[in-house]
């Protein structure tokens, strides 16, 4: 009776209710901190040193806590240190593209404990959650994990989400929208769902190149515009959970047609949707490009990274498709940084892979659609783990979810 899926709060009397929320808070500072003395961890809680290191002893029987040899002594005895054991807490965290899924398992220190694995689905697959629930039980086959030590799945997805309920309301099929409430039922453990960008957004937050910002804006860059909020240090969802569409602004008066049903939104001008067409469309017109030399006859093979592979060899046509997607970007970006005047934007998602031939046009937008005294001093990395970043999101959140939400009732 120690992590979410086990507790019934209701049915704890007063001690056991405050052992059990004492336990919690050990691990959620050992999993902040990654170690701490059995002195610091008693302080912190509010217990004595006496009490402290039964708790510990206890959780260590429970093969949650391990220790970690002695620390730094500041006179007298070396303290010993204590840790989150590497096997015993994993959670499952598996993000959606518009095609595919990517899903893996992670441990208590936020490592992989298996492959990541890719699998088609989408968010209009009736099927989902079963796939969901298979892949994840081949994980934990394949790579000797008990079910029983697998604690939380999280879940991460485009579309507008109702965080509290985990329901998405862009899935077509009403009946198939509660995709928490479905996963609960099939995996009986904590369940966490939220917004692909905004769990993209998180990661870069905690790991990444956001880490130590107060104020950051994290792009995801694919086949839409996907933008997740860090506000005053928080993960900002907005009042519905909605926060962040700059998918769908429109910036093209009469544009094309987006997937959403408006014209001229900047997914229409910015996506690796558009990025494609328009590298198809042009070798189809024989343009003069490494592009039509290799894809003439077979364009269904033309993709983001052949239009950068071919840029970086100095191809005219892929610097030009790119720059345009840039600059169609960098207008968007303007007008986020007005609004939220954020102190870095970090920018992930397969057009990332750029890096100069997309920035430069980003820059050259900002200097024309920005006030110079708001964007001078926001800094625009490149994420060096958006593959993951999203991923790595899912497991910090559902791990605080476990340690330190003290209401989850499975």
């Amino acid at each position: 009776m120690i992590l979410a899926k086990d507790i019934k709060s209701t049915n704890l009397t007063g001690n056991e209710l405050k052992k059990y929320r004492r336990r919690k808070r050990i691990l959620n500072l050992l999993y902040k901190y990654d170690e701490l003395s059995g002195p610091v961890i008693s302080k912190k809680i509010g217990v004595s040193l006496p009490t402290g290191i039964l708790l510990l002893n206890e959780l260590i029987e429970l093969n949650f806590v391990e220790e970690r040899g002695t620390g730094v002594s500041r006179g007298g005895r070396k303290p010993t240190m204590f840790g989150l054991s590497d096997n015993s807490i994993f959670v499952i965290a598996c993000e959606l593209g518009r095609y595919k899924a990517k899903i893996t398992i992670y441990n208590s220190h936020n490592k992989p404990a298996a492959p990541l694995t890719y699998f088609e689905t989408s968010i209009n697959d009736e099927d989902l959650v079963e796939k969901i629930y298979q892949k994840s039980k081949e994980l934990m086959l394949e790579n000797n994990i008990d079910e029983e030590q697998v604690f939380g799945v999280g879940v991460s997805m485009p579309g507008l989400i109702e965080q509290q309920e985990g329901i998405n309301l862009t899935i077509q099929n009403r009946k198939y929208r509660n995709v928490k409430e479905r996963l609960q039922n099939k995996f009986k453990k904590l369940v966490y769902i939220n917004n692909d960008a905004r769990m993209q957004a998180y990661g870069e937050y905690v790991f990444g190149a956001a880490a130590g910002h107060r104020n950051a804006v994290i792009v995801n860059w694919s086949y839409g515009i996907g933008l997740g909020l860090i506000l005053n240090e928080k993960l900002y969802d907005g009042s519905n959970g909605f926060a962040g569409e700059l998918s769908h602004v429109q910036l093209v008066e009469n544009g094309g047609l987006c997937i959403c049903g408006k014209r001229g939104c900047l997914e229409t001008i910015a996506s690796t949707n558009v990025l494609v067409k328009n590298a198809v469309d042009g070798i189809n017109a024989r343009k003069v490009s490494q592009l039509t030399e290799k894809y003439y006859g077979k364009t269904n093979q033309v993709d983001t990274e052949a239009v950068i592979e071919a840029a970086r060899s100095g191809d005219e046509f892929s610097i030009s498709l790119l720059n345009n997607i840039g600059q169609a970007l960098g207008k968007g970006l303007a007008i986020t940084i007005q609004i939220l005047n954020p102190d870095i934007i970090v920018i992930g998602g397969p057009v990332s892979a750029s890096n100069q031939y997309i920035l430069t046009p980003i820059q050259q937008s900002l200097n024309r659609h920005c006030l110079g005294q708001i964007y001078e001093n926001t800094n625009i990395k490149i994420s060096e783990i958006w593959e993951q970043s999203g991923l790595l999101g899912l497991t910090a959140m559902l791990h605080q979810k476990l340690f330190s939400d003290m209401t989850i009732n499975i």
